[in-house]
């Protein structure tokens, strides 16, 4: 199969086209030739779409889908058919399926249900049994078996004395530990960010303390340790600088942000729209402007849409006992072009998550695996359920405004582009 891209501007810092706008030519899943005008033969697959432009694949280091066990939610198949529509090439599973992803049969069934398909999962094992936060899970089981990381999704890690054996043990195996960032305790039963939105609608409030003081426990036990922690979703302006000051210190943490919490702010939930029900909540514009440039400064090293398809029984009930989750996959794209700029949305996409997750990384030149995200960052729109692929509609972004289009991704060998 040979698939000819036309006129297509490169966004690869890493590729001697940064910038350039040039016909790409790939065959059998390898590019082939990079040239200014590229002639096109009868048995060509020819990709000429308005403003086109392609960068190296994408990936989402947190991917949320049912199967197996909530298949009514999302499904394996039809998931990575929404995350290829999306424009990412590779994408991270969470454990938070029934049964729980703890053991190295269940990382196999995941990477085997879709192997193939042109969108490649890679399965993040629970961190402890269950995901119950007591005894720690066949880590180095399942990372024979494929798993990329180990983390327990959206549930903190309360044993202090568990963590730090899991970031002691993971060593041996250069495995990569996962610590979400919040203190139950303190967080208790609430529902929105604790602040004057909240007070006004009568919510229970979780306190930006609630992230942070986990956030500098886990930072003391990696400091102590040794090892590799990456801290999903920070969603605090004071979680940025004990980011910061960890990674001065020469401490070897990543993090992450959620594509919502750097668009959206605990204004939206005068409404009490379920679906603006996430975790960690929706914080404040100060904290936003925060992640913002947390992002431009390398402080925060990638961007996760966190989707977490949730069905309409557990999302259209009253806002304090509706599940949190939103999806994210189609919107991502469109969100983040409207507060970043096209270079740190690439970078945060590609590079920095697929070095700290061991994904390959394949750069746009002659003679490199054709791994490409395909897309056109121009044109404004207002997101509705028209254009929501996922079985489960539960978007965060209903109704906002949001830029550029996402074409469709080329890997595995496979051109999906949408229709």
């Amino acid at each position: 199969m040979t698939t000819l891209l036309k006129s297509a501007t490169i966004i690869d810092a890493s590729s001697p086209y940064h910038q350039q706008t040039k016909d790409i030519l790939i065959t059998d899943g390898i590019i082939t030739k990079i040239d200014n005008n590229i002639t096109s033969e009868e048995n060509y697959t020819v990709v000429a779409l308005d403003n086109l432009h392609v960068s190296p694949g994408w990936f989402d280091t947190s991917v949320s889908f049912g199967e197996p066990g909530y298949e009514e939610r999302e499904t394996l198949q039809h998931g990575v058919q929404v995350a290829a529509k999306s424009g990412f090439t590779h994408v991270a599973i969470n454990p938070n399926t029934h049964p729980i992803v703890d053991n190295k049969s269940a990382i196999e069934f995941l990477i085997n249900k879709v192997n193939g398909a042109a969108t490649s999962i890679h399965p993040i094992g629970a961190l402890t049994q269950q995901s119950k936060g007591v005894e720690m899970s066949e880590m180095f089981d399942m990372q024979q078996s494929g798993a990329i990381a180990f983390g327990d999704y959206n549930k903190p890690v309360s044993n202090d004395n568990l963590l730090k054996i899991a970031l002691l043990y993971a060593q041996n195996f250069d495995g990569l530990v996962l610590s979400f960032p919040k203190n139950n305790l303190i967080a208790g039963e609430g529902v929105a960010n604790e602040g004057k939105n909240s007070t006004l609608l009568g919510l229970k409030g979780i306190p930006a303390l609630a992230e942070e003081i986990q956030i500098s426990r886990d930072l003391f036990l990696l400091e102590y340790t040794g090892g590799k922690l990456h801290i999903p979703t920070i969603s605090t302006t004071k979680s940025v600088q004990l980011i910061k000051e960890a990674k001065e210190k020469g401490l070897d943490v990543t993090c992450s942000v959620a594509v919502h919490n750097l668009i959206l702010t605990d204004d939206e939930l005068h409404g009490f729209e379920a679906n603006k029900k996430v975790n960690p909540p929706l914080r404040t514009e100060k904290d936003r402007k925060a992640l913002i440039q947390g992002l431009k400064e390398g402080i925060i090293d990638m961007i996760t849409s966190d989707h977490n398809p949730i069905d309409i029984e557990h999302k259209k009930v009253e806002f304090s006992t509706a599940k949190d989750g939103t999806i994210g996959l189609e919107s991502a794209f469109g969100a983040l072009n409207t507060v970043l700029d096209l270079e740190t949305i690439v970078n945060c996409l590609t590079s920095n998550p697929r070095k700290r997750f061991n994904v390959e990384l394949a750069s746009i030149k002659e003679d490199e695996k054709a791994s490409l995200s395909i897309f056109n960052p121009d044109g404004a729109y207002t997101f509705s359920k028209e254009n929501i692929i996922s079985t489960s509609k539960n978007s965060i972004f209903l109704e906002k405004k949001l830029e550029g289009k996402v074409y469709g991704i080329y890997n595995n060998s496979q051109l999906i582009l949408n229709s």
